[in-house]
């Protein structure tokens, strides 16, 4: 029986996990003190030696103004949407159909793949079922949708939510890739 090696990853690449599993510890524990810091990287270092976790690939381009304007939108959908839902929930007792949609994504980065799952949940009316990482295909279920031009609609805010978020952090290649 062969024993397979794991790929040796170094601090570095593990760093914006590390950085996030500090931030989550401090979230936790609801305290921002130089306890809560240093129990966080000794926690988060434990965590990445005693489990293996793949190393997060960033495209190594970050755009400050697109990835604030992509905040807002999230958010500004989600104020608009909360309201769009609760028009439904106490609305006349008919009957809403919704559907499940198929989004496949043009990025192959499983950190924008993740950030648009994200932001689709986020976004009340709609949420992530499924996702096949190997395809980069999202299942999404919406609700309110009657036809199938609300289908694509559906689908087309998906890939909108992609491609904002490649706009701001995806990889030059892939942000060419959908800009046109």
């Amino acid at each position: 029986m062969a024993v397979q090696q794991r790929a040796r990853v170094t601090v570095r690449q593990q760093l914006p996990l590390l950085l996030a599993l500090v931030v989550l510890w401090m979230l936790l524990w609801g305290s921002i003190t130089p306890l809560t810091i240093v129990t966080g990287v000794v926690v988060s270092l434990g965590v990445t030696r005693a489990f293996y976790l793949p190393p997060v690939e960033l495209s190594g381009r970050f755009n400050l103004f697109w990835f604030i304007v992509f905040v807002a939108r999230v958010l500004g959908e989600m104020v608009v949407a909360s309201f769009q839902v609760a028009l439904l929930a106490i609305g006349p007792r008919s009957r809403h159909e919704s559907a499940l949609v198929k989004v496949d994504l043009h990025t192959r980065s499983d950190f924008i793949l993740t950030g648009t799952a994200l932001a689709v949940s986020l976004v009340p009316g709609s949420i992530v079922v499924e996702v096949d990482r190997a395809s980069t295909v999202l299942y999404v279920h919406s609700l309110s949708v009657h036809s199938p031009a609300q289908v694509e609609k559906a689908r087309a805010h998906v890939l909108s939510l992609e491609r904002s978020l490649l706009r701001a952090w995806g990889s030059h290649d892939e942000w060419e890739a959908v800009r046109s």
